[in-house]
């Protein structure tokens, strides 16, 4: 069972609304860049870069290289805190 240090610094990773937005896009719309993120959830591109930051720290979101661009989607961990946020 993981220390619950360990378990409020995951949950720092979805604590705030537009995080738990981002991590309903991603489910819905996987592979997507910040700005595609901000475009349409109609946020600041600074702000998504920054949620999005916070949340590749945590281990809910990761990035992966594609051209010029850079395309995020959820991880496992990420996957299963959408589940979890959708029945709650």
């Amino acid at each position: 069972m993981k220390k619950s240090n360990q378990i409020e610094y995951i949950v720092k990773g979805f604590d705030n609304k537009v995080r738990i937005e981002i991590i309903f896009l991603l489910k819905k719309k996987p592979e997507l860049s910040v700005g595609e993120i901000s475009s349409l959830l109609k946020i600041n591109y600074r702000s998504a870069s920054q949620h999005l930051l916070k949340m590749m720290a945590t281990g809910i979101v990761m990035k992966r290289n594609s051209g010029l661009e850079v395309r995020h989607r959820l991880t496992e961990k990420g996957e299963k805190i959408a589940d979890f946020l959708k029945n709650i």
